[in-house]
């Protein structure tokens, strides 16, 4: 189940008031706690590609609206934060990086036929044709040049489109394999094409072979298994099947590092290598990680990076000598993505995605050691107006005695000594966590004048395996204590009144708000989104595999799954319930909801049910998007007023 934090992103910051000048006055207006009209019309930047020489950065800005799908503009900058430029790219192009000429390479459909496309910065408008396009056999998942600028390597279908698409759908596995074809269109060939199920890859330093990760497909399987090949033009050399789950690729002088496990949850946190050659066994080299890794990266001069999340902060590493030793942080925030040049012939110029919980998502590059300066400032002057609650790291003890960590969030203004109404908002995953960062939701409930906490539950991932692994077939309860032991702390320390509590959560943290009002009565009103209330059913309905949190198949062992269902628990609810749900959500199927509300309305409960036409896992409108915090305000207005 895919977390979603806000709109599955995790968002922005305040800024001081706004400063006006009438009369020659100094005049500050009052500002405003966030709103979710400040959501919508806040901008965030992304890094998506620098280019071969180092001067530019490719990147989008993306804001929300009243109504409809939002902005998103793709905009060039300079690494030093100079120069911006607004790109007009042509309609239905994605740029996905730098050819070594530097002109921009991606995907778009050419007389009907999906195919990688180049087109020239420099002149670059929406009417421009491309100077390249390259049909390509198959549906395309993902375009990466080789190091030497010489060849494109494409992850798409091999399979032939349906005829009758359009009249009806078969359902089978998804597949993709790897096509290698030169930047200038010649020499295309499907690479070791007896590899059906290809999910990542990564060239090697002098362009001559790929590591291809494989796994097995949701589709007709209940276990989950890994395979590393080494793929070139003439063959293909099986280098390791790897009995569990594989994030992130790349090569690392003769070796291939990667990212897996030993857990049953099947969610990577290890750090592995193994011979290009296949002559040896995959190691791990990072038993004893107090932390999760969560991707792999290598540029082209051979040199891999590591993201690693410890806690609800993270990191990038740099892997040499088989250890790994801390590169880069954003104090008081978290790091995402790591881009440099794909082709060797460029610069070590290394961008990143960086935020915290005054600033909206935005890039950076290297500053001095480990720390980052950021190059670009979206966000800032919208939240210039905005009164944002304070956001920080708390730790705890459950009752269990299990060491605990988690974000508070407290209303703009907030006093010590005063209790508050409060929520507590469990993240999704449930093998995720909470980054520290401007999260939209706690700000807008922290703007109503609650306390928000966010707590880190057995099952997240920044804490080790052990804890990970703690919520294999116990997420109904290891994982629902935990998080109900956040409520505990929050009315110890005296920030939460017990007499106006409120729970909150999407995805699997909808799951823990439908279940959790099936355990207690203490909370006086729960919103739960996308949440999973049978498990017999949701595990071969999913789009994605979710046997990570219980491998027993429903149909022989139902007791196991009815025991965390909370729709077997309806009649136990006195919480007033109020359940969101996507419409056309294929991660968590929308009859998951509609059955929980129909049982406890029969059940004569105090319940609401909210689809979004078209919606999948969470709302891509703004205006559904809006209207889920409306809702959300609403009910919390009434049953916790």
């Amino acid at each position: 189940m895919g977390a979603v934090k806000s709109p599955s992103m995790k968002r922005l910051p305040l800024s001081i008031a706004l400063v006006s000048i009438s009369l020659g006055i100094l005049a500050q207006p009052t500002a405003h706690p966030f709103e979710p009209q400040d959501w919508a019309s806040l901008h965030s930047a992304n890094v998506h590609a620098v280019s071969t020489d180092g001067h530019w950065v490719l990147h989008t800005v993306t804001w929300g609206a009243d109504k409809g799908d939002g902005t998103v503009e793709w905009r060039l900058v300079h690494p030093d934060g100079a120069g911006s430029l607004k790109l007009e790219l042509p309609e239905g192009f994605n740029p996905e990086g730098f050819t070594a000429e530097g002109n921009l390479y991606g995907r778009q459909m050419v007389k009907g036929a999906m195919s990688v496309v180049v087109y020239p910065v420099e002149g670059l408008k929406g009417t421009s044709p491309p100077t390249t396009a390259i049909s390509i056999p198959g549906a395309i998942r993902a375009i990466t040049i080789s190091p030497d600028g010489k060849k494109f390597g494409v992850l798409a279908n091999p399979m032939p489109p349906d005829p009758l698409d359009g009249v009806h759908t078969v359902i089978q596995a998804d597949h993709a394999s790897l096509y290698v074809v030169g930047v200038d269109g010649s020499g295309g060939q499907w690479w070791s094409p007896e590899l059906k199920d290809v999910v990542s890859f990564a060239w090697s330093r002098d362009s001559g072979a790929i590591a291809a990760v494989s796994m097995t497909p949701k589709i007709g399987f209940h276990y989950m298994r890994s395979w590393i090949d080494v793929c070139s033009s003439t063959s293909t050399v099986h280098v390791a099947t790897i009995d569990n789950s594989v994030n992130g690729v790349a090569w690392s002088g003769d070796e291939i590092v990667f990212s897996s496990t030993t857990t049953s949850v099947l969610t990577p946190d290890h750090l592995w290598t193994v011979a290009a050659s296949g002559k040896e066994k995959p190691v791990d080299r990072t038993p004893d990680l107090v932390g999760s890794v969560m991707n792999v990266y290598a540029d082209p001069h051979g040199k891999a990076w590591v993201q690693v999340d410890r806690g609800v902060q993270n990191e990038i590493d740099v892997f040499a000598n088989d250890k790994l030793a801390l590169a880069y942080k954003w104090p008081d925030g978290y790091v995402g993505n790591i881009l440099y040049p794909q082709v060797a012939t460029g610069p070590d110029q290394l961008v990143f995605d960086v935020g915290d919980p005054r600033h909206a998502p935005n890039l950076a590059v290297p500053s001095e050691g480990t720390g980052l300066r950021r190059i670009t400032t979206e966000g800032d002057s919208q939240l210039a107006g905005v009164s944002l609650g304070e956001a920080k790291i708390v730790h705890w003890t459950s009752k269990e005695g299990t060491p605990l960590e988690g974000i508070a969030t407290f209303p703009p203004g907030f006093q010590p000594g005063k209790r508050y109404p409060f929520v507590v908002y469990p993240h999704g995953g449930p093998e995720g966590n909470d980054l520290l960062s401007l999260d939209t939701f706690p700000q807008i409930l922290s703007g109503m004048g609650y306390v928000v906490m966010q707590p880190e539950y057995r099952g997240s991932t920044g804490y080790g395996t052990d804890f990970l692994n703690s919520i294999y077939q116990h997420f109904g309860d290891r994982a629902y204590r935990d998080v109900d032991s956040a409520t505990d702390f929050a009315i110890a320390q005296g920030w939460a009144d017990p007499k106006r509590l409120a729970i909150f959560g999407w995805s699997a943290g909808g799951f823990m708000t439908s279940w959790t009002v099936t355990q207690t009565d203490r909370y006086k009103a729960a919103i739960e989104g996308a949440g999973i209330t049978d498990w017999g059913s949701f595990m071969w309905t999913s789009d994605l595999p979710q046997f990570d949190y219980d491998a027993r198949l429903p149909a022989k062992d139902p007791n196991a799954f009815a025991k965390f269902s909370a729709v077997m628990y309806a009649d136990r609810v006195t919480t007033p319930l109020l359940i969101l749900h996507g419409a056309a959500d294929a991660r968590v199927p929308t009859y998951q909801g509609r059955e929980y509300f129909e049982t406890l309305l029969a059940l004569g409960k105090t319940t609401r049910m909210v689809t979004y036409p078209g919606s999948g896992h969470f709302p891509n409108r703004w205006d559904q998007i809006i209207d889920v915090a409306n809702e959300l305000e609403a009910w919390l207005k009434k049953y916790d007023p």
